[in-house]
């Protein structure tokens, strides 16, 4: 039997009746006793008798009928499940992403993502950029947002925000006074580093060398909350993405955009052969969203140019 003979042959044994299942499924009667004949036939099964103008299922019938009730859930539960699929009900999602994102960014994005989508689950892993590609190759995860480069030929990588750097300085510096910041003006500051071996001590280390300066580099860190927290504590002044600072509730300090202006882009990245499921789409989608609304307001002093 395939699926149309067992729809039909459902319809009749709920219905009792060729005239009640042609309603049912909104066919012609001739069609539903075509079809029921050619079912018998092929069966080699008696599974109607009329009796007096009336339709009986024989007993051969009424065992099949249990069967097919248990193939029809089935079919039912594919449908059901389809249709989570395209209101994105249900289902998990897994993401890797920078511990930069995981601390900031993303969680956001998750928390607004289930707001909408409550019975979506999570699952996120914190790793360092040669990990994050790893994840994705071995499908670990399905898709995994970077502030490093993300670079494999098996990945589709695109950027979602330019993520420009910031500078972030306690609120008495006498730099706070500036509307932005250039490279020069750090020249000889108590400056809170990062590690060398870290993408963004790498980057900020040809920073200073192609400008020539040479701040006073007073602690170095690897993350950038860390960072933040020594300059919220008075150590210095730090350069931050502006994804570490979203979020985040950083008292006594104000933000200071770079000139020229230095980034650090968001990426996400997933296997070249498998796009993303509407899931992960939708998902991505909120976070760009997010990435490109205005930085919440840091109390800040007076600024001149």
């Amino acid at each position: 039997m395939n699926l149309r003979q067992i729809e039909v042959f459902r319809a009749v044994m709920l219905t009792g009746s060729i005239s009640g299942a042609a309603e049912l499924l909104h066919v012609s009667q001739p069609a539903i006793s075509r079809l029921m004949s050619y079912t018998e036939s092929r069966m080699k099964l008696v599974l109607f008798e009329r009796i007096k103008g009336r339709l009986f299922a024989t007993p051969e019938a009424h065992r099949l009928f249990a069967e097919v009730e248990s193939v029809y859930r089935g079919v039912q539960r594919i449908n059901e499940v389809a249709q989570d699929l395209v209101e994105q009900r249900t289902g998990t999602l897994r993401v890797a992403a920078s511990p930069a994102l995981s601390q900031t960014v993303i969680p956001l994005a998750i928390a607004a993502f289930r707001r909408a989508y409550p019975d979506v689950r999570f699952h996120l892993q914190t790793l360092v950029s040669t990990q994050l590609v790893q994840a994705v190759l071995t499908q670990q995860v399905e898709l995994a947002l970077a502030i490093v480069p993300v670079d494999h030929p098996n990945l589709k990588v695109s950027t979602i925000h330019r993520n420009p750097m910031l500078a972030i300085l306690p609120a008495e510096h006498p730099l706070a006074a500036r509307r932005q910041l250039r490279i020069a003006d750090l020249q000889g500051c108590d400056f809170i580093g990062y590690h060398a071996d870290t993408p963004l001590g790498q980057t900020l280390g040809k920073l200073f060398e192609s400008a020539a300066v040479t701040p006073n580099v007073v602690a170095e860190v690897r993350l950038t909350h860390i960072a933040c927290a020594l300059a919220q504590a008075g150590a210095g002044v730090a350069l931050v993405d502006e994804s570490a600072v979203r979020g985040q509730s950083w008292r006594n300090v104000v933000l200071r955009p770079l000139r020229p202006a230095v980034s650090m882009p968001v990426s996400v990245a997933h296997l070249q052969v498998l796009p993303l499921s509407r899931l992960a789409q939708t998902f991505v989608q909120l976070l760009s969203r997010q990435l490109l609304q205005a930085l919440p307001t840091l109390p800040v002093q007076p600024a001149v140019d």
